[in-house]
Formats: structure tokens, C-alpha cells, sequence
């Protein structure tokens, strides 16, 4: 194992050009490919954090500085560590059927009734089926 593998990774945040984060971490992912003096254990950009991009590393805040310089639309690094429990709520998969509930009316997006309204009459949360 080597030093950087046994250090511990601390996550900072990277604050992105609006509606880049994507290509953001893409990004970041081809810069890594030819910069091995950086080490990055994992990149992700949460639906739900617009604006930012979540690193991953056991590097300084330096490093993850200059990792900002390489990658367009990038354009800071927040101070500070986030402590895993600020972000494991984005790591948790959430149900497809949350916030519908029966009597509630939608809209149909594929199938042979495509843009039709219906009105919800049974939500099973364990198959994650609407009827």
C-alpha cells in the first residue's frame, strides 16, 4: 500500500460554473488521467448541490487548488473539510415513488397514453409501483 492509499481522504467541495458540474467532473476525471502526482478517490456531482462538485482525496486543499486551474469551468475551492455525514444523505438512493400520493393527478410520459392525465388510486412503495 502505498502512502497517498493510507492517508486518510477528507472531501472538499468545488464550486462550478452553473449547469457545468457534469462536465465538470468529467473533466477533472481526463486531467487525473495525466497528473499522477494528484490523487483523487472519488468525484460526484448531487442532483440536488447545483453548483458544486464533491472531491474526494487525500491530498491538501493545494493540490485540489491546482486541480481547479486544470479543469474549465471550475472556478473555486471551498475552504474547509465537509465531514462524510454532511453528504451521505446524497449517497442514499431515494424512492421513485416519493411525494406521490393517491388522488394525486399526472401526467402519463411514455406509453400509448403519452401526455394524457390520470389520477393516482394505489401507491405501492415496496414495488415502487403507481396505479
Amino acid at each position: 500500500m502505498t502512502d497517498a492509499e493510507e492517508k486518510k481522504t477528507v472531501i472538499y467541495a468545488m464550486k462550478t460554473t452553473a449547469k457545468q458540474e457534469r462536465t465538470v467532473v468529467d473533466n477533472i476525471v481526463k486531467a487525473l488521467e495525466d497528473h499522477d502526482e494528484i490523487h483523487v478517490v472519488a468525484v460526484m456531482a448531487p442532483e440536488e448541490l447545483k453548483g458544486y462538485v464533491l472531491i474526494e482525496s487525500p491530498d491538501p486543499i493545494a493540490r485540489i487548488e491546482q486541480l481547479r486551474e486544470m479543469v474549465p469551468n471550475a472556478r473555486a475551492v471551498v475552504k474547509g473539510e465537509m465531514a462524510f455525514s454532511e453528504i451521505e444523505h446524497f449517497l442514499v438512493p431515494k424512492p421513485v415513488v416519493t411525494g406521490i400520493d393517491e388522488g394525486t393527478i399526472v401526467e402519463l410520459i411514455a406509453g400509448p397514453f403519452k401526455g394524457e392525465k390520470a389520477v393516482v388510486k394505489r401507491v405501492d412503495t415496496s414495488k415502487e409501483e403507481i396505479t
